[in-house]
């Protein structure tokens, strides 16, 4: 055994406040764009109530009462000991399955525009989809940086494999078929950064090309794919919503036509306020505010790609590359299907479009990705070197700590 004087240096990290910032700003633009797009109602016949009934407070008090409770589980899961992250992995991931199964219960699933993806109990509507994603980015990093992983063997490649494709089938009986695209991208993704063979992931993908075909044939969807390619074919039934979606874009021009001011929210453009609502933001705040929400996602981006970067390897590393990944991929794809780059999905726009269980979820994973932010990261450098021994970095916050293999 050879013996080194060890060299410590220390790089303290702080709370990205540029990172906060861009997410108040996304929820400021969104507290905005859901007033605007549900506060104008239609009349009533009556004139003694017609006045009372232009306006309708109700969807932005229940978007409020999501952001406030979004922002207590970001306080929360910015302030946990994140060490506990690693150990609630797994339970989260069991009760995630547990509430897919309870969607096709009577009387506790709920069905909206044909889909069955909510639960709803005592009037509060969950949609556990959301929490799949999160609890699957938590097991996936837990896994990947437990001992018993080993990049080359096939067996450590097939279990997240496996997991994936029993949660994707629960997701596609819903259906839900972009949530299921996340979780697929997600775990291809990190088993990629833990170094999986590529030979790995291409043969899977070759196996898996017969069944995505057949799931994009099935009629629903198919109709999708055609409307994405020629939405005019069908301009009053199936290809109504992206056209409408076109005709808001076009409106805005380069300015917007002025905040509250959209003409296609006012019954001419389907779910204006969730999956379409970067329609809205396009519509009344121009190319230009539609920019600005773009750059604002982007920078999420890169300070989440900042955090992976410092933490190096091991659970946390891989818990801020999954919520990145999560972020962005739900921001791209809504983007994507508003602008007409890819087929129509169900997936709202993190931060913006109505819908609590998005909210909330999203909330808590930048809480986390805000825990990882902060921290002491202490280097040993020419430690004593021993046989079968490696350096190591450890990341120090608030007197916890986290070990990383270098």
């Amino acid at each position: 055994m050879q013996e080194i004087t060890n060299q410590i240096t220390q790089e303290r990290g702080q709370f990205d406040k540029i990172l906060f910032a861009s997410v108040l700003c996304l929820m400021f633009v969104g507290v905005f764009m859901v007033y605007s797009a549900t506060s104008v109602v239609a009349p009533s016949r009556t004139e003694a109530t017609a006045a009372a009934s232009l306006t309708d407070m109700r969807y932005l008090k229940k978007h409020l009462a999501s952001i406030i409770l979004g922002f207590v589980l970001m306080a929360l899961m910015y302030k946990v000991n994140a060490e506990s992250l690693k150990k609630a992995a797994l339970p989260l991931l069991i009760m995630s399955v547990l509430l897919l199964l309870a969607v096709k219960v009577p009387g506790i699933g709920a069905t909206v525009n044909g889909a069955r993806r909510w639960i709803r109990v005592l009037g509060i509507t969950f949609q556990p989809s959301e929490l799949v994603k999160l609890s699957m980015v938590l097991f996936m990093a837990k896994y990947l940086s437990g001992g018993s992983f080993v990049p080359d063997s096939v067996k450590a490649f097939i279990k997240p494999i496996a997991l994936m494709l029993i949660l994707q089938g629960m997701l596609l009986l819903q259906p839900d078929f972009g949530s299921a695209a996340i979780i697929g991208i997600i775990t291809f993704t990190l088993l990629f950064m833990a170094g999986v063979r590529i030979k790995y992931i291409l043969s899977l993908g070759v196996v898996l090309i017969p069944v995505v075909v057949k799931l994009i044939m099935e009629p629903y969807r198919l109709k999708r794919v055609l409307v994405f390619l020629n939405p005019w074919a069908d301009e009053k039934k199936s290809g109504f919503q992206l056209i409408q979606s076109f005709v808001a874009l076009g409106n805005g021009g380069l300015n917007g036509v002025g905040i509250g001011k959209s003409t296609q929210k006012l019954f001419f453009l389907p779910e204006a306020k969730t999956d379409f609502i970067f329609a809205i933001v396009g519509e009344e705040t121009g190319l230009i505010g539609a920019a600005v929400v773009v750059l604002l996602f982007l920078v999420v981006f890169i300070r989440g790609i900042y955090i992976v970067g410092r933490l190096k390897g091991g659970f946390y590393m891989y818990t801020a590359a999954g919520i990145t990944l999560l972020i962005a991929i739900q921001a791209v794809i809504n983007m994507a299907v508003v602008s007409g780059l890819l087929p129509t999905k169900g997936l709202p726009l993190p931060f913006i479009s109505y819908g609590g269980s998005s909210m909330i979820l999203n909330s808590a994973a930048i809480g986390i990705l805000l825990n990882l932010s902060e921290g002491e990261v202490i280097v040993r450098q020419d430690a004593p070197v021993i046989e079968g021994d490696a350096d190591y970095k450890i990341n120090r916050r608030k007197g916890r700590i986290f070990t990383y293999a270098k």
